[in-house]
């Protein structure tokens, strides 16, 4: 064989060898016990999201599964006093993320971790995003009454948690978004 030929077919496998350790990030949610795959956030539901966190709102928001970092980077230039933070098991996510929040200024403000969302810690966080899956919900909600300040404020997209009554929602086919007041549902409880 050639050396063109050894050469191109070590080049060939090293692409096809590269392409796999990048698409194996996107194809591992599968096997984990809630599949939650990547799917972007639309304008709609970007706006959705955003029109429950007033201007003047301060604390920390957090997205759960923040994927590419829209809702983060978003947040950080609709509220400029809010620290905002993603947590996402996909490593290339998470550092397309970081050069987002880069590229918008709000690097700062923003950071993203590679994390479990079932092993990271919630408690520090009055404002939380999240994109789940139907079959996940009902576990986030237990860990999200469990772990968040009884405060915080959880919006909630594509799925409404299945107990938590919301407080308002924003009914847009697959861009709706539900928004619960945690202090308000201690409350309801407590009158139980």
């Amino acid at each position: 064989m050639s050396t063109g030929g050894k050469l191109l077919i070590g080049i060939t496998g090293g692409v096809g060898i590269g392409l796999s350790i990048v698409c194996a990030s996107f194809v591992a949610p599968a096997f984990r016990k809630f599949c939650l795959p990547y799917v972007p956030a639309t304008t709609e539901q970007i706006q959705n999201v955003l029109s429950f966190l007033p201007k003047n709102a301060s604390g920390k928001l957090l997205d759960i599964g923040s994927g590419d970092g829209r809702i983060v980077v978003a947040a950080a230039q609709h509220v400029k006093a809010l620290k905002t933070d993603g947590v996402e098991l996909n490593p290339w996510l998470v550092y397309y993320s970081r050069l987002a929040a880069l590229r918008h200024g709000v690097s700062k403000q923003s950071r993203f971790f590679r994390r479990d969302l079932w092993k990271f810690n919630i408690k520090d966080y009055n404002y939380v995003v999240i994109f789940g899956v139907e079959q996940m919900m009902q576990d986030l909600e237990h860990k999200l009454i469990a772990e968040c300040p009884h405060n915080a404020k959880i919006i909630a997209c594509r799925f409404p948690l299945p107990q938590l009554e919301p407080e308002r929602t924003i009914e847009d086919g697959v861009n709706t978004v539900w928004f619960y007041d945690l202090s308000k549902q201690t409350r309801h409880a407590d009158n139980s």
